[in-house]
């Protein structure tokens, strides 16, 4: 009799500000009902066994962002010994947002962005045009603020250009889409290749909050029936990532644009929370996916 397939979802340790992933007990109950044999484990555990798993697939390492070239070493030697997924090249390539700049290359329509890495001048607009200022490396609005282009904020924002600098960061300055405050984020779900769900939330910075305020990073999130452009859009993107043919699972953020033509914000390959709870049947799916992903086993 075959041995069930071992699967670990990848997490980190809770502590203050950084919650319990609330998927992975319905993720674990649905893999164990499918035969498999799954455990939840955190990433920079020094004791867990990789090599043990037939498949780690990286859940929940919300703490990666802190401490992105621990993460990627880990990336890189849990890779060796066990199979990773998503695979560690889309880990490496999706851990920058610079990424953005790629699949704007290749012609997905994105948010625009310029990036001021440290050293670069860049003076913050003061035209009365609405702006985002965050680091290309960070989660869940970590570090990131909303500005309104005004000279009374512009002081305000040149101390969070040099405060991310100052901590070896790359800025990214982005306009900000009011649209969002109608028409919401959007979150399109996919695994295996196949799109799930979606859902809608509302928008995450607030005018005159500082980055390093504590914030909702998924305020108001209900459902959501994607659009045929949004389907469009997502599919595109994720048909332009470096090798997409390796990828388990995907969230592909959109927000509309000036036109109001939905724009590429963000595309989540690492640790996306997928929103699970608002559509039961996808915990069955994506054990379905994962347990695939682990392979044959004799």
């Amino acid at each position: 009799m075959p041995r069930a397939r071992r699967i670990a979802l990848v997490t980190c340790n809770p502590r203050p500000g950084l919650p319990a992933d609330p998927e992975l007990p319905g993720l674990l109950s649905a893999l164990t009902a499918a035969g498999a044999q799954a455990t939840a484990v955190a990433w920079d555990d020094p004791d867990v066994d990789w090599a043990a798993f037939d498949l780690a697939a990286i859940r929940s390492t919300w703490d990666y962002a802190q401490r992105v070239p621990e993460f990627l070493d880990w990336a890189a030697r849990c890779a060796r010994l066990s199979r990773l997924a998503n695979p560690e090249p889309v880990v490496r390539w999706n851990s920058d947002k610079r990424y953005l700049g790629d699949l704007a290359r290749a012609g997905v329509p994105t948010v625009p962005t310029r990036y001021l890495p440290p050293g670069a001048d860049g003076e913050p607009p003061v035209d009365g045009t609405p702006y985002v200022i965050k680091p290309s490396q960070g989660a869940g609005a970590r570090l990131a603020a909303r500005y309104e282009g005004t000279p009374a904020d512009a002081e305000r924002a040149r101390e969070h250009l040099a405060l991310l600098h100052a901590e070896g960061l790359t800025a990214m300055v982005q306009p900000y889409l009011r649209g969002i405050e109608t028409t919401g984020e959007r979150a399109l779900v996919f695994a295996g290749g196949r799109f799930l769900h979606a859902i809608r939330k509302g928008a995450v910075l607030t005018a005159g909050t500082a980055h390093d305020a504590a914030r909702d990073p998924h305020p108001e999130v209900r459902g959501w029936r994607a659009t045929q452009e949004e389907r469009a859009l997502a599919e595109a993107a994720l048909a332009a990532v470096p090798f997409a043919d390796a990828l388990l699972y995907a969230r592909v953020d959109v927000v509309d644009g000036e036109d109001g033509a939905p724009r590429l914000m963000e595309l989540e390959l690492i640790e996306p929370y997928l929103f699970l709870e608002h559509h039961p049947e996808s915990f069955t799916e994506l054990a379905a996916v994962l347990l695939a992903a682990a392979g044959p086993v004799a």
